[in-house]
């Protein structure tokens, strides 16, 4: 069984304690279960709903897109293929009509 490298050094020569990992080299525990957990992405529709990928939104407002003549319209739907955590553009969507692009979660509400 292989077990992850430490989160603060990078080393290699951690082991089990029951339930929790230690680093030998840096002295570092931590519940490997616990750190999946924090991983995970929250993210709201502009309604405070949570989003997932795989969800459908729709879009609340009309919305240009960068580079380009094109607009979204109100109401276009769209799947959400992936979530980033970051300030701009959080949901890598497929958008109807228009193909993949990257949108603000603020801008959308789950269908």
């Amino acid at each position: 069984m292989s077990l992850p490298p430490c989160p603060n050094c990078q080393s290699e020569y951690v082991y089990q304690d029951q339930a929790n990992l230690v680093c030998p080299e840096c002295a570092h525990e931590w519940n490997p279960a616990e750190v999946a957990a924090e991983e995970t992405i929250v993210m709201k529709d502009v309604n405070g709903i949570l989003l997932q990928e795989g969800d459908k939104v729709t879009f609340i407002k009309d919305l240009k897109v960068k580079g380009s003549s094109l607009v979204l319209k109100i109401g276009t739907k769209a799947v959400i293929k992936r979530i980033f955590e970051g300030k701009d553009h959080q949901l890598d969507c497929k958008v109807d009509g228009a193909g993949d692009m990257m949108i603000t979660a603020q801008f959308v509400k789950k269908a």
